[in-house]
């Protein structure tokens, strides 16, 4: 008879998903991508402030998305500002990571909109 070891060899002992093919590694706190790890940072604010206003078209089939760089905001104000931002532009978006993306070219409302609510925001790339 063979013994067993006292070590736990399952997939259970690592805490949940560790690895992905499609996102990398993951954290096993919040499931998320290690480079998009929200853990932690409810209050820290994850923007520089240079914010910057992008269209991407690059992997997307040719449709275009308005990426917003560098919010000085905490993860849960993205949210709100994300939500505010997709229903004055009157079309759906999403939060990814640290940077707000609207769906189609939507770069001079978003430019009037935050520059309305104080933020110094400028048009890049693209």
């Amino acid at each position: 008879m063979s013994k067993r070891s006292s070590k736990s060899h399952g997939f259970s002992s690592l805490g949940g998903l560790v690895f992905s093919t499609e996102k990398g590694r993951m954290c096993p706190v919040c499931e998320h991508a290690l480079d998009q790890c929200i853990c932690g940072t409810e209050d820290e604010i994850l923007g520089s402030g240079n914010v910057r206003i992008w269209l991407e078209t690059k992997g997307r089939n040719g449709k275009g998305v308005t990426v917003v760089k560098e919010l000085p905001l905490t993860h849960s104000e993205l949210e709100k500002l994300a939500k505010e931002l997709k229903k004055s532009c009157g079309t759906g978006g999403a939060v990814k990571g640290v940077n707000i993306e609207i769906q189609g070219d939507q770069r001079q409302k978003l430019l009037a909109e935050l520059t309305k609510r104080g933020f110094s925001v400028k048009l890049a790339g693209g």
